[in-house]
């Protein structure tokens, strides 16, 4: 057995589609333990979609404290050292950094591929056989870290996008290519552009080995590294919770995305997705449009039409 570990983000706040999982659950939960598509939660199928390619036994899901109503049953299912809780969220960027931490703690070279628990795949299989590729490539190349970017559909203005470095093969499904730049909910005009550039949607799905994503992770945010790795010798033990504590107790938040990824793209490598009906479901309209694609017609969607 390769030496493959995931890695599940479920410690957000999901605020901006909350007057839409309100209509579902009656309540303020974050989208990713709502059935927001299907009978299952977004979380649920997270799961479901990571076991295709990764162990679950070797799958850490990082929340929050305060969400644990939400996920009691899940944390009577798997083990507690699966199940990484947050004394607060604070941001991608803690959330990553404890999760890498915790899997070097196990496996110092282990290859890693961290997922948000909150978007939305039409073909999991399809999407999967992309990170089996991508961790076969890191495997051959372990100073790489490696997003999964898709190829859009649409000029996007609410989406990050990612621009490759130029190559004859950029255009073909599952190529790999430097990364040249992130743009940020770009303006439409130049969305516009980056579609017929042949840019990127950034599914934030990313693969690399564990040592190669804490470098990178260490050299954009050498404070919060050195922070996080006080208390790496607590990890499993009776003292962990205490010691998150009062590390979350003065940590600023922070994002992955623009605080690591977006100020080393020198260290990252991007590959192509094809049309795997992505969305990050992070407004109303992405979600009947999700269903539409579908070919649902959900009570959801006639209450919002």
């Amino acid at each position: 057995m390769r030496d493959r570990w995931a890695v599940i983000l479920a410690g957000g706040d999901g605020t901006r589609l909350q007057s839409m999982t309100r209509t579902i659950t009656g309540d303020n939960r974050p989208k990713q333990f709502v059935p927001v598509i299907g009978g299952n939660t977004l979380l649920n199928q997270t799961r479901r979609r990571v076991a295709l390619s990764i162990e679950p036994s070797r799958t850490l899901i990082v929340v929050t404290q305060k969400h644990r109503r939400f996920y009691e049953s899940l944390a009577e299912e798997i083990p507690g050292s699966l199940l990484l809780e947050q004394p607060t969220n604070r941001g991608t960027a803690p959330a990553i950094l404890y999760a890498l931490l915790r899997v070097a703690a196990k496996s110092p070279k282990a290859v890693v591929a961290l997922f948000p628990s909150d978007h939305f795949f039409a073909a999991d299989e399809e999407f999967m056989s992309h990170i089996d590729v991508a961790m076969d490539a890191v495997e051959v190349q372990p100073e790489t870290v490696m997003l999964l970017g898709i190829t859009p559909t649409t000029p996007e203005t609410e989406y990050g996008w990612i621009e490759p470095e130029p190559s004859i093969l950029a255009s073909a499904q599952k190529s790999i290519t430097r990364v040249r730049k992130f743009w940020e909910k770009p303006s439409l005009n130049m969305a516009n552009s980056l579609l017929q550039r042949g840019c990127l949607w950034n599914s934030f799905v990313m693969v690399g080995r564990v040592d190669a994503l804490l470098k990178m992770t260490r050299a954009a945010m050498p404070e919060m590294y050195a922070a996080f790795a006080t208390i790496t010798p607590a990890f499993e033990t009776a003292t962990e919770h205490k010691a998150l504590a009062a590390l979350y107790s003065h940590i600023e938040d922070s994002n992955f995305s623009h605080q690591v990824l977006a100020v080393r793209p020198g260290d990252l490598m991007v590959m192509r997705v094809g049309d795997v009906g992505w969305s990050d479901l992070g407004e109303p309209n992405r979600v009947l449009s999700a269903l539409a694609r579908m070919g649902v017609q959900s009570e959801l969607a006639m209450s919002a039409s």
